[in-house]
């Protein structure tokens, strides 16, 4: 049983295109991508789904709180979970709002941290878990989140060729979820249904190819 941690935001959660703020739902855990992942690769895979919306890839967030900070929590969350075999780091939308004013090669640089976690804490002895770190696709301005994200577009663009350079500098496996999958036009932020299962199957092709 090969054990792989899905370590994400909102789009790993399954948090569905917001029309307004109350809307407050999840999908189901076949249609999120994690499960779709799960349903391809079939039943010698352990898949932990452990996606937080507002979720950050080092930073506290000063409304939503610092449980958003995504290096508190991933330390703890490799040591419960292991031994683990892959992991898929999938962050750094979050990054992209206004109140963090951070560029695209900052938000990687924050990445290339998560990543030096994973590759270095004990795995019980066994080597550290493959990874995968996956860029998310460019937001759109788009509903009532574009106020929030206002400046992040032009910054989303960028961030695929710094997230590789980390990948290639780390020796792990990327993923340009751009080239596979589109932000909604309702929020400019989250996946639909069938977004979801382009971005499982893509993902659970590439652990097959690390795990060959």
């Amino acid at each position: 049983m090969k054990g792989v941690l899905c370590f994400g935001d909102s789009n790993t959660y399954g948090t569905p295109p917001m029309a307004s703020p109350d809307d407050q739902s999840r999908f189901d855990h076949m249609t999120r991508w994690p499960g779709v992942a799960r349903a391809k690769l079939g039943p010698g895979w352990h898949i932990v789904e452990e996606g937080l919306p507002g979720r950050t890839t080092v930073l506290d967030d000063p409304i939503e709180g610092w449980q958003k900070n995504g290096q508190r929590y991933l330390l703890a969350c490799l040591e419960s979970h292991r031994p683990l075999d892959a992991v898929v780091l999938l962050l750094g939308t979050n990054n992209l709002k206004a109140r963090f004013h951070q560029p695209a090669q900052d938000i990687a640089a924050s990445i290339d941290i998560l990543a030096g976690i994973i590759q270095s804490t004990d795995n019980w002895g066994r080597p550290a878990p493959r990874l995968l770190i996956v860029c998310p696709p460019p937001i759109l301005d788009a509903g009532w989140l574009g106020a929030m994200f206002e400046g992040g577009v032009e910054k989303s663009k960028r961030l695929p060729q710094f997230y590789r350079e980390v990948a290639q500098r780390r020796g792990a496996s990327f993923l340009d979820a751009g080239k596979i999958v589109t932000s909604s036009g309702v929020d400019g932020i989250h996946f639909d249904e069938t977004e979801h299962r382009k971005l499982g199957e893509a993902i659970a092709g590439d652990l097959e190819r690390m795990m060959a």
